[in-house]
């Protein structure tokens, strides 16, 4: 009764502002990395490249950004979260600004590289000032509204991406996501408080003192195992699920802005719901039903023909349901287990663990499916198998976490 109470705490105005602003700058980091996704279709022929190629350059941005996120971990708690925001955002600015002018796959990988040393670290101070801002009982709401700014990126972002694209080819989108990026970038210097607090809570002199501390403790490895593993799946799936959509399953690619925006109006209002019901019934219990919607349904997409449209969006649209019951509690619960000092450090090494996997899943992934003669994407069933055998590790790992979580905060 008391949590069901507490997840109806009211939030602030300048909370409600926080939320909106790191929702948005969600919105640009997410919408930066999945219009590869959409535009796969588009770049491939033009830059006449192979699908291990394409998954190369899906993964050159989460390497480089896990490779940043480790390299920055001892960092993290050293300075206002503000400040080192800010940074980090610019130089995700410019990193997609260099991608709007590649000319050639080389330069385009290049450019992808560079964004994810700046714009991979950027979720991870997001998260930390989502924890630090917020307690417990409301992390569940607020990660809800988060993940909205995934489904926003599929409403907005992917469909305006595609139509750019198809006036002025596979360049524009990324200039878009430069022009909607200063927006959040003139916020963060004019509307958002300074975030200092972590600082006084700092022991370690150095920031590899600090980093080590931080991947010493055993609860903490735990989490980034899973997390881990959490990301991989995902990854796995997404950088060909356009090509698959159009070649396998029949779907015309000027119909793919329909399918993104039906599944992103479903993913909008989903979001929210499912964090108010992670507060009051369970983070745990959410995740589990998420996590058997997401095995049903990536099955079912996985071994699909040729579709009709109507069908394929409904099967996203529940996939989708699957994805976020998965995807909001389990960052919810993963919120609760640092401590304030190590909060930056350990979102930064979750980051990277993230970025890492999603590198290793796009790799995995292009070595598993090939492009048949009439391009279509073999083997993808083969992806299905692998990302529910993860599926279920993970309910199994996450059930210790949230048994943690739970003696820790009584």
């Amino acid at each position: 009764m008391n949590q069901a109470i507490t997840a109806r705490t009211p939030f602030t105005g300048y909370q409600k502002f926080v939320i909106a602003l790191l929702a948005f700058l969600q919105f640009t980091i997410i919408l930066d990395f999945m219009i590869l996704s959409p535009l796969g279709a588009i770049l491939m022929p033009a830059l006449k490249i192979t699908t291990a190629q394409f998954g190369t350059v899906v993964s050159a941005y989460a390497i480089s950004a896990a490779l940043s996120g480790f390299l920055t971990a001892g960092f993290a708690d050293k300075f206002d979260r503000k400040q080192l925001l800010l940074f980090f955002y610019v130089g995700f600015m410019v990193g997609t600004l260099l991608c709007a002018l590649a000319p050639t796959y080389e330069l385009l990988l290049g450019a992808r590289i560079v964004t994810g040393l700046f714009g991979g670290v950027i979720g991870s101070i997001v998260f930390a000032i989502m924890t630090d801002l917020f307690p417990m009982q409301q992390r569940g709401r607020v990660m809800g509204f988060l993940q909205t700014a995934f489904a926003a990126s599929q409403v907005l972002g992917l469909p305006a991406g595609l139509f750019l694209s198809n006036l002025w080819g596979w360049h524009m989108p990324f200039l878009m996501i430069v022009l909607v990026s200063l927006l959040a970038g003139l916020a963060i210097v004019f509307y958002l408080k300074p975030i200092r607090d972590h600082l006084e809570l700092q022991t370690d002199k150095k920031a590899y003192e600090h980093l080590l501390h931080t991947v010493r403790v055993p609860s903490y490895l735990f989490a980034f195992v899973a997390t881990g593993l959490l990301s991989l799946g995902g990854f796995m799936i997404m950088p060909f699920s356009t090509a698959f959509t159009v070649n396998n399953l029949g779907i015309p690619a000027g119909e793919l802005p329909l399918i993104y925006f039906v599944t992103g109006i479903a993913s909008i209002l989903i979001g929210p719901l499912v964090g108010r019901m992670s507060d009051s019934y369970g983070k745990y219990k959410v995740f589990v039903f998420g996590s058997f919607v997401s095995i049903v349904m990536v099955l079912i997409y996985t071994h699909l023909g040729v579709t009709p449209l109507y069908m394929v969006m409904l099967v996203n649209t529940v996939m989708f349901v699957g994805i976020f019951s998965r995807m909001i509690p389990s960052q919810a619960l993963m919120s609760a287990i640092p401590s304030a000092a190590s909060r930056g450090a350990f979102m930064s090494v979750s980051s990277s663990l993230q970025s890492l996997a999603g590198g290793i899943g796009s790799i995995v992934a292009g070595a598993i499916v090939v492009q048949g003669s009439a391009g279509e994407i073999l083997h993808f069933d083969v992806i299905g198998y692998v990302i529910s055998a993860i599926a279920l590790v993970c309910m199994v790992m996450m059930y210790y976490i949230n048994r943690s979580v739970a003696r820790a905060t009584g």
